[in-house]
């Protein structure tokens, strides 16, 4: 049974072994504030109660504690599945996203959007990040996804398709920015040699059990590094 907590506090449990949601704890010493993951670093947040929150939209999760912690944000974004009772998800982290272009990419998106790419051309993927490439004058923008194959796709090209389509069919936001590719070019899938985000973890100082790869960046700073480590191994073997 699934259960979400940290060091500031017991949050939520699995209170139902058919469904993947679970129950937000409302009694345990928490008030808790919502703000609209789209607002999260702005500089005057809405900021919601129990109350105002909706169904299938991500919020991340403020926090305050009878232990004296004050309106702390966690870091992490949920989504409310029920209302009554209030049932959430978690949907990924506040800065692990892609909104470069309005398309509000989370890693939920991703993650489900990858699956189906999967099981459609019967790969398996070990680890992944995606950023945005930026348009200029010359070029639109679009999404670079760099992936590390535990089985790779017969055809690279048909598992992108099928990725892009996949999340134009969660994301509405995406599929806006992507109608007729006025704003967003087809996505770019980059296959990496197996150990590449090892050996960047690694260089990072990352390794470990409480360090994991980020999905998703509104900043092509981790993907560079990704793509210069991976030309740098290809030029010394």
């Amino acid at each position: 049974m699934e259960a979400y907590n940290a060091s500031e506090g017991f949050f939520a449990i699995q209170d139902d072994p058919q469904t993947d949601d679970m129950l937000l704890m409302l009694d345990y010493g928490i008030f808790y504030e919502f703000i609209p993951a789209e607002e999260a670093f702005s500089q005057n947040p809405t900021a919601l109660n129990i109350s105002e929150v909706e169904l299938n939209k991500n919020y991340a999760l403020v926090i305050t504690t009878n232990s004296g912690l004050w309106r702390y944000m966690i870091g992490d974004t949920i989504m409310f599945t029920s209302l009554f009772p209030h049932k959430i998800k978690i949907t990924g982290r506040t800065r692990h996203f892609i909104n470069a272009f309005g398309e509000e990419v989370i890693v939920d998106n991703a993650e489900n959007a990858l699956k189906t790419a999967c099981e459609k051309t019967n790969a398996l993927v070990r680890e992944y990040t995606a950023a945005p490439i930026y348009m200029d004058e010359n070029a639109r923008g679009a999404h670079e996804w760099l992936i590390e194959f535990e089985r790779k796709p017969e055809d690279l090209e048909f598992f992108t398709q099928i990725l892009d389509n996949a999340l134009c069919s969660i994301n509405s936001d995406y599929e806006a920015k992507r109608y007729k590719g006025i704003t967003l070019g087809p996505p770019i899938v980059r296959s990496l040699n197996s150990g590449t985000f090892f050996m960047w973890m690694k260089e990072r100082g990352k390794l470990g059990g409480q360090n994991k790869v980020p999905r998703l960046s509104n900043t092509r700073e981790y993907i560079d590094q990704l793509l210069d480590l991976s030309k740098r191994c290809c030029n010394e073997s």
